[in-house]
């Protein structure tokens, strides 16, 4: 008899060949022939099950289809809303009663945790941490008594992480170290951020160290293979976390230096603006801006660097006042472009925006300070700062509420790098002194990430280089997830190159913690294999029974979460304003399949793989899942959610000996679905209609009525086609109606012609008119071009709390499979959907 028919006969199913029995016989109904239910387990399904059946309105309990129609293909409505149309989400039916029946019992289990923390708020932390920063300075005076405190610490990690305990006296430790961490984590200051960090490396060495010693099966076969990647992966994983600690814990935070107040000392500036195949309506603005920046005239000169050859292109410069350089051919792409602009300018230093980065007018003189207080210092980096939402922010709808990708990364990632001089060149929003980089060759062509393989020739050459943490420009992020994940090839295959071509960690020129800051970066990128690895490793043991940790699952547990708890913990210390805790998993989740080639190619062979231009400035008009690129995805969270319904037969036929092994897997599985599932929403692509971005900012305006009236206003939004305004009262101005609208730069009022697009009574949408280039440029200064117009754009964004994060990203792996439905109920023909009805009658 064949496995397939075995199961068909214990559960009842009567024709193995259709699905639907399957899943009545598994989810429904529990037939006579079958194995019975534990009365435990049989309680509580039977109400739930009705629960179903009555708020999913399944007309025929028994009738797979009907279940099938119910959950993915016909969203029945409740009686009370048949009455007005509405349809009800599969979500809302299969997780509202549940959360209804949890929520009071989780609050009562909270209670004495919230009387807890309501006292430790009372609590003064910062005359104490004070006091502790003081000794710590006394402790610290010297090098020679750094390097003795270092020693000690050192020698006192090595020992916490391999002396053996028993299983209770390791359970002990991760206790002290939780509830303590805890409770010094409410303290300000750096002294128990390093407390914190030396936790998290006291658990995480200890994990890998049980695994490494303890845990491996050394015996030829599958079960060997499958173990040694996955502590090869954990390896990897415990390396970045420890790199990342070093990197990130004591960020530099620079703050500008000023001017000599005699303009005549200030240096000679070329701005470069590469541009090959964008569209104008993306670069003008940035020209604009360009010319608008606060330097004297005749030290500023804007060039726009037009790979692209284009008519268009080279009237924008003439009108505008900008110079206008292209070449005969696009060797080494924008690279080559910027280095054929070296040839033909003299400018004492170099400024570079990407074309659709906007700076505003205080940019230079809040960069270039730090050169006339640094003769060695070569290149100084401003963030990236994008004022339209990515791929994830807008698919999954947490545009400012939640750090996107990059946000780590130019928050702190870069302050780090900083404090060890450091600091990467990330191809825009920078200024490089011209000696420096002709010495080097120009930028980089030997790679696709020109930016940071010239920052790291600068460094070899040992010059300085700097990072300034003042937002000084704002730019479009990718449209789409395709175009996103082919930028991050790129950016993943450059680092792979630098790190096969010109090793940090070998050769001249670079001081240890340099290496350090380099290797870090470049590894984050191999994370594609490990990341895969994590998100099938609990399969190998739900599928084929194969023990990939030779362990027992209570040993895992109290060894993998003082780990896991403490890494979170500090984390969420050292990157809470930057990034939020689990989101790292969702974004690795998207781009680990794509980038494990990319990078593989690249260290075996790095000349395989070229530049490609990222497009920015698109529109997508119609809402559509992406199949194609969220394939990967789709995979992997298929043969989890099987993987999860092993579980469950293997647990109700009575795997009674592993049954602590096969909860832990599928604990494991369920993990990688939830992060899986925020994964798949990120392909479900939202509408981006607006040609141009609206920006939100509470400005006062003037508008000038045609019958002589004016009439104060804030703004909402603006953009480079209109603004959103709002009065304290109703203004009962007729749409259609063309008006003047007048702002402030400084104590000078510019004004531009409009017309009233839409009127909700206090409540104005307004379209520009159009407006000369003078004009052109005096919107750029009253907006985009605003020294102080991204200032604040993070105040909004909350800090990391772990809980709320892991619920969060819990709702979005949920709304994940939603749209995922959705998107394959757009698939289906509404003949189909009509007949899926009448079979339920």
């Amino acid at each position: 008899m064949t496995p397939t028919r075995t199961a068909a006969d214990l559960l009842g199913v009567d024709d193995p060949h259709r699905p639907g029995q399957w899943l009545l016989r598994l989810f429904v109904l529990s037939p006579a022939q079958a194995r019975p239910l534990p009365r435990w387990l049989a309680v509580p399904l039977r109400p739930l099950a009705l629960l179903l059946i009555r708020e999913l309105g399944v007309r025929d309990p028994r009738s797979p289809l009907a279940w099938l129609s119910a959950l993915v293909l016909v969203q029945e409505a409740l009686p009370a809303q048949r009455a007005t149309g509405a349809t009800v989400s599969v979500g809302r039916f299969l997780f509202a009663p549940l959360w209804r029946l949890l929520h009071p019992v989780l609050r009562l289990l909270a209670w004495p945790l919230r009387r807890l923390a309501a006292r430790f708020d009372r609590v003064d932390f910062a005359a104490g941490t004070a006091r502790l920063e003081r000794v710590s300075a006394a402790l610290t005076s010297s090098f020679p008594a750094r390097l003795v405190l270092l020693l000690i610490v050192c020698g006192l990690l090595y020992s916490v992480a391999t002396t053996p305990l028993t299983w209770n006296e390791q359970l002990l430790l991760f206790l002290l170290m939780w509830l303590t961490t805890l409770l010094i984590r409410r303290m300000p200051g750096t002294l128990p951020t390093l407390v914190i960090v030396g936790f998290s490396l006291c658990a995480s060495s200890r994990y890998i160290w049980w695994r490494l010693t303890q845990t491996l099966d050394l015996d030829p076969g599958p079960d060997f293979i499958l173990g040694m990647g996955l502590i090869a992966a954990e390896t990897y994983t415990w390396v970045v976390l420890v790199l990342g600690y070093v990197q990130n814990t004591l960020p530099l935070r620079r703050k500008p230096v000023a001017l000599p107040a005699d303009t005549r000392l200030w240096p000679t500036v070329d701005v470069y603006i590469p541009t090959y195949n964008e569209s104008i309506k993306v670069v003008k603005p940035t020209v604009l801006a360009a010319l608008a920046m606060d330097w004297p005239r005749d030290k500023l000169r804007v060039f726009v660097l037009d790979d692209g050859r284009r008519e268009s292109f080279r009237r924008l410069a003439e009108e505008t006042g900008a110079g206008y350089i292209t070449r005969d051919n696009n060797a080494h792409a924008k690279a080559g472009n910027l280095n054929h602009a070296l040839t033909v300018t003299e400018g004492e230093f170099i400024a570079i925006f990407d074309c659709d980065h906007i700076p505003v007018r205080s940019f230079l003189q809040t960069a270039m300070g730090w050169f006339l207080r640094d003769p060695q210092c070569a290149m100084l980096q401003t963030p990236h700062h994008f004022y339209s939402p990515d791929p994830f922010e807008r698919n999954l709808g947490t545009f400012r509420q939640v750090p996107n990708e990059g946000s780590l990364f130019y928050g702190l990632v870069q302050d780090g790098n900083d404090l060890w001089n450091a600091t990467f060149f990330c191809g825009s929003c920078a200024v490089l002194r011209r000696g420096p980089l002709e010495e080097i060759g120009g930028i980089a062509v030997e790679t696709v990430t020109e930016d940071a393989h010239t920052a790291l020739k600068l460094h070899r050459r040992g010059y300085n280089t700097a990072y300034l943490n003042v937002t000084q420009a704002a730019g479009l992020a990718t449209e789409s997830l395709a175009s996103h994940i082919g930028q991050r090839i790129r950016w993943a295959r450059g680092m792979a190159q630098i790190f096969r071509t010109d090793n940090p960690l070998l050769g001249k020129g670079l001081k240890l913690f340099q290496r350090l800051c380099y290797a870090n970066a470049m590894l984050h990128y191999f994370y594609g294999l490990p990341r895969l690895v994590f998100l099938t490793s609990p399969l190998a043991f739900l599928y084929f029974h194969l023990h990939v940790i030779n362990a027992a699952a209570a040993a895992l547990a109290i060894y993998v979460l003082p780990h896991l708890f403490q890494a979170s913990l500090a984390n969420a210390r050292i990157q809470g304003r930057y990034r939020h805790s689990f989101w790292a998993e969702v974004y690795e989740s998207v781009l680990a399949w794509y980038i494990v080639l990319p990078t593989t190619l690249a260290v075996i062979n790095p000349r395989i793989g070229k530049f490609n231009v990222t497009g920015k400035g698109g529109l997508v008009e119609q809402r559509y899942f992406a199949w194609r690129t969220s394939l990967p995805y789709l995979i992997l969270a298929s043969v989890n959610l099987i993987g999860l319904l092993i579980g469950v037969v293997r647990l109700w036929l009575g795997d009674g000996h592993e049954t602590s092994t096969i909860v832990m897997n599928m604990l494991w599985a369920l993990h990688n679905s939830v992060m899986l599932g925020a994964a798949i929403g990120v392909g479900a692509e939202s509408r981006q209609t607006r040609a141009a971005h609206r920006v939100p900012i509470d400005l006062p305006a003037t508008l000038y009525l045609p019958d002589g009236r004016t009439l104060p206003c804030r703004t909402v939004n603006y953009s480079t086609t209109g603004f959103e305004l709002r009065s304290t009262a109703p203004n009962g101005i007729a749409t259609g109606t063309r008006l003047l609208i007048g702002l402030q730069r400084g104590h000078r009022e510019f004004t531009f012609a409009a017309q009233i697009v839409r009127n909700s009574g206090t409540q104005l949408g307004m379209r520009l008119e159009e407006m000369t280039p003078e004009q052109e440029t005096q919107l750029m200064q009253c907006t985009f071009g605003r020294a102080d117009a991204w200032l604040e754009w993070s105040d909004r964004t909350p800090s990391d709390a772990p809980l709320s994060s892991l619920w969060e990203v819990l709702k979005f792996g949920v709304s994940g499979y939603r749209r995922l439905f959705e998107g394959l109920g757009a698939l289906i023909p509404p003949n189909f959907l009509r007949l899926a009805r009448r079979a339920t009658d």
